[in-house]
């Protein structure tokens, strides 16, 4: 038996894992999407410059994935969940994506991604416990 240890990442370490894993990831893709990863991260501010929306997003070989979309409580209901959503939907039309995928829980959004042309991928019932957690895409028309 050896003397390996299981410990807390730091920062530094969980990047080196990162990139060894995408090392490995580009020796086996296809060569024409390796190295499409990019944050892309859009920001809402009202008149006076605060923040009151923005969406999360990575770009990743031929999708991108939302990580979070939020509009802040006052403003829901005038549409800018849709605008963030339309323009991450440009941004990933432009990268030749041919796909979008986002989660959210019964408890948010469901409903929103279903009337913007997503579906359901997966579902995990209890959780949170009580709740469902959703999965979505939609396919892209690539230009």
């Amino acid at each position: 038996m050896s003397n390996h240890s299981i410990s807390r990442g730091t920062k530094e370490e969980s990047e080196y894992v990162r990139n060894r894993l995408i090392a490995f990831n580009d020796e086996t893709v296809p060569s024409d999407l390796n190295r499409n990863y990019e944050e892309i991260n859009l920001t809402l501010k009202n008149d006076t410059g605060d923040i009151i929306g923005g969406l999360n997003s990575v770009w990743c070989w031929n999708w991108i994935e939302v990580d979070i979309l939020w509009v802040d409580q006052n403003y829901r209901g005038m549409d800018y969940g849709s605008k963030l959503l339309t323009e991450i939907e440009e941004i990933a039309k432009e990268k030749k994506c041919t796909f979008i995928k986002l989660n959210t829980f019964s408890f948010q959004a469901p409903d929103f991604y279903l009337k913007k042309g997503y579906n359901v991928i997966g579902v995990i019932e209890n959780a949170p416990r009580g709740f469902k957690h959703y999965y979505f895409m939609k396919e892209l028309e690539t230009r």
